[in-house]
């Protein structure tokens, strides 16, 4: 355990211990009377063998909000509660990967114990200014042609994966994780079904995806503080990596479920829907979590969240305002999907804000070719269908359509077939300059 959080306890332990009483529980809210607390505090509340942790949201004159961090069952007024004096430590170190987290940072795998090498730091961190970070300028391979080459990911870089349901977010997750040359790995599964956790962790990851990995859960049936705790959780795990001169890369999945928890904390508290029945706090959240990755003095995050977009919309509130805050976004099409063209990714429509930075000038000539022969073909799609074009109206169109065969087969990719970055530029060389 780190000095940090030893000071912190020895601070809370050397507090006078004031109780209070649980004075009402409607919703998802428990009030609190008779104790002092700030926000971002967590408070115990005995219920039983075991006291039950509620963080403060809210506070007033003589009372405390407070949501809790488990089941109110068994919740009663009179209640008492106490004050911790400190807000939710979560652990970072090296033992924990290969281990599967909580929302809350506790180990749910049935491993042993976390040991005396882990130490204990606050969830709340300082995100790296502006002005310390060194800029991206380096590529971090996924194993995966279609964006090394074509949306290629910059170490430090943010970027969404925009997509709805069921057309292979979680597939391409555990491919990039598969793939990636990233010194370590944390992937936060927010809001997922149950049955879905272990199938990704067994079939998706397996064996070789978990050793230089960190897991953290939190299921749909998890309080919403403790969704919304999770994203935090496995950001800070990432941080912790990131101070010792690692390369990390984030995986969330997704950024969506964790807005849709802060929705459901913050209207419990009393605040007022805005955007579609969103409250402002959402949009507040959004840029706290996602500023955190990045490049730092010492190392990097580079973080991919996915956006769960409603009935496809790409335009909704949440995937609206990811897009404006992340570094760029990958688009998965249902189109491509249910043709099966996996990965699903439409890459017209994904854009990689660091590309030109990260990529030689030479590989970025392909890539821009190759794109310009795919956007000819789409733009005549139609015409080629209903057999209204004439071969020779555009060579660039006829081009296309000669090099449709190599184009599919390059930007398909099985999930167990990563790919090294210089092989997948070669092979689009190969694309761009057959005529």
């Amino acid at each position: 355990m780190g000095g940090e959080g030893v000071l912190s306890r020895a601070r809370a332990a050397a507090r006078p211990q004031l109780t209070g009483i649980v004075t009402g529980a409607m919703g998802l809210t428990l009030t609190v009377e008779g104790v002092s607390a700030a926000v971002g505090d967590l408070v115990e509340v005995r219920t039983g063998p075991q006291p039950l942790l509620a963080e403060v949201v809210a506070v007033q004159r003589d009372r405390l909000t407070c949501m809790p961090l488990g089941d109110l069952s068994g919740v009663r007024s009179g209640a008492r509660v106490r004050a911790t004096g400190m807000p939710l430590q979560v652990p970072v170190g090296e033992a924990l990967l290969g281990r599967v987290l909580d929302g809350l940072g506790r180990p749910m795998d049935g491993g042993p114990p976390l040991g005396s090498s882990i130490r204990y730091v606050d969830l709340t961190s300082q995100t790296p200014n502006a002005l310390t970070r060194a800029r991206v300028s380096r590529q971090l391979a996924t194993g995966v042609r279609a964006l090394d080459t074509l949306v290629p990911v910059g170490r430090g870089q943010r970027l969404g994966i925009f997509a709805g349901s069921g057309v292979g977010k979680s597939t391409l997750m555990s491919q990039i994780t598969r793939g990636t040359d990233a010194d370590v790995r944390v992937i936060g599964l927010i809001g997922e079904r149950g049955r879905e956790v272990r199938e990704f962790l067994e079939e998706d990851l397996g064996p070789e995806g978990m050793a230089n990995t960190v897991v953290v859960v939190a299921t749909s049936d998890e309080p919403p503080l403790v969704r919304l705790k999770a994203a935090f959780v496995a950001t800070r795990i990432a941080e912790g990596f990131r101070d010792q001169g690692r390369d990390v890369l984030l995986m969330m999945d997704s950024i969506t479920r964790t807005a849709m928890a802060q929705r459901e904390v913050g209207l419990s508290a009393g605040e007022p829907p805005a955007t579609r029945g969103y409250p402002p706090s959402v949009f507040a959240m959004m840029p706290k979590l996602l500023e955190k990755a990045g490049t730092s003095t010492t190392g990097s995050i580079t973080g991919l969240y996915t956006v769960l977009v409603e009935g496809d919309d790409h335009n909704e509130p949440i995937a609206d305002t990811a897009r404006s805050i992340l570094d760029g976004h990958v688009v998965l099409t249902r189109k491509l999907a249910t043709a099966g063209h996996f990965p699903a990714i439409d890459v017209l429509e994904s854009i990689s804000r660091v590309a030109t930075t990260i990529v030689p000038s030479p590989q970025m000539t392909d890539a821009r070719e190759v794109r310009r022969m795919m956007a000819a073909l789409r733009d005549v799609r139609e015409l080629i269908e209903i057999g209204a074009y004439q071969s020779g109206s555009d060579p660039l169109v006829d081009r296309a359509r000669r090099l449709v065969p190599q184009i599919d087969a390059f930007l398909r990719q099985a999930v167990d077939d990563p790919t090294s970055t210089p092989e997948a530029f070669a092979r689009l060389h190969a694309i761009a300059t057959t005529t």
